[in-house]
């Protein structure tokens, strides 16, 4: 098969969307012929080959008023018909130019839904709501809508989309390397600095918290965020190192007592889903499909909840059994997401559409 995968963005930019079409991508590769097709970030070259796969990156204009920016790249749809793929996989629908290709393009495809339906908080759940209601015709032409999560999926169900048409693939996870993994003296939180991921709650429950924090992410919140730690005179126990490497990462993962994810938003929770592959217990939002990554490898928390967040931070903190052997449970859970099996899923959708 020729596979194409459109996505706003691609390496050197990373996120969750960006890591799943990679790795999908490069599995793939060794069997089928498999194309990411992109925006062309500053500084990237417009075709690469990357592990087995190639990476077209088409002009773009950006407009820096959101993290991710705002994207146009007009010509999507020449490119796909030039490439007459077997199967295009759509991943983004947050853009005019990339919905309008995925509404004209005639061929074969399906749509990778990443995020929950209207997701947003404050003025951006406001456009958010408008652009998947008008997507939701279009999407009707699709042969398959996969799902990052079954908490996605039956939302979608619950306003009316075609379950026949909807299926449960989640993201993957690479099982880390062999490192030096200890019990520090830290609680991590990893991901975007937006207001979705609720931070603010987990700052307010430092306050209860007898641990230092450290808050590993970049975004349009990071100052925001920094200055309301000072407020609260968390100034020693939280910090801020931002976007860091991979490396610098794998060191957080691999250090860190307990992982803590209180997002008010979470279709799935990738992040979460790292930190349990390191074997560390997670102390997560009840929302979304946050409850399906976690499992029996943390706990739950009521969302927007800081005296309840912290709460169960402390009950894994003061108890080392406890979080040991729900360390345990989460790596065994982990284990079950690798990015084989989540490949091979795809593979199958793909040939089936």
């Amino acid at each position: 098969m020729r596979i194409i995968e459109v996505n706003a963005f691609h390496y050197p930019y990373m996120g969750g969307i960006e890591h799943r079409v990679h790795h999908v991508a490069r599995r793939l590769a060794r069997k089928h012929e498999v194309i990411v097709l992109t925006g062309q970030l500053p500084n990237s070259a417009s075709t690469e080959e990357m592990d087995g796969y190639t990476v077209m990156r088409l002009p773009s204009k950006y407009t820096n008023i959101y993290n991710p920016p705002h994207i146009k790249t007009p010509g999507l749809l020449k490119a796909l018909d030039e490439l007459k793929p077997d199967i295009v996989d759509f991943h983004y629908r947050w853009s005019p130019t990339y919905n309008r290709a995925a509404k004209q393009y005639a061929g074969k495809k399906i749509f990778t839904y990443h995020n929950t339906y209207g997701e947003g908080v404050g003025l951006t759940k406001i456009p958010s709501m408008v652009n998947d209601h008008f997507w939701r015709k279009p999407l009707n032409e699709f042969s398959r809508i996969v799902c990052v999560s079954d908490f996605v999926r039956n939302d979608l169900v619950k306003r009316g989309f075609d379950p026949k048409k909807l299926v449960t693939v989640p993201s993957g996870i690479d099982m880390p390397p062999k490192m030096n993994v200890t019990d520090g003296d830290y609680i991590l939180f990893v991901g975007r600095l937006v207001g979705t991921k609720g931070i603010p709650y987990l700052l307010k429950a430092m306050k209860d918290i007898d641990s230092k924090l450290v808050v590993c992410g970049g975004g349009p919140d990071m100052k925001k965020l920094v200055k309301f730690a000072n407020r609260l005179g968390l100034g020693k126990k939280v910090s801020f190192p931002g976007r860091v490497s991979e490396e610098k990462k794998l060191d957080l993962f691999a250090g860190c007592s307990v992982f803590v994810l209180p997002s008010i938003y979470e279709s799935y929770g990738l992040a979460a889903a790292e930190a349990m592959s390191w074997g560390k217990p997670v102390v997560a939002s009840n929302v979304g499909g946050l409850p399906e990554v976690v499992g029996k490898g943390g706990l739950l928390a009521r969302p927007k909840d800081p005296v309840d967040l912290a709460l169960k931070i402390n009950t894994l903190l003061k108890n080392d059994d406890m979080r040991k052997a729900t360390g345990k449970k989460a790596m065994e859970i982990a284990s079950e997401y690798t990015w084989d099996r989540i490949a091979g899923m795809m593979e199958k959708i793909y040939e089936n559409a």
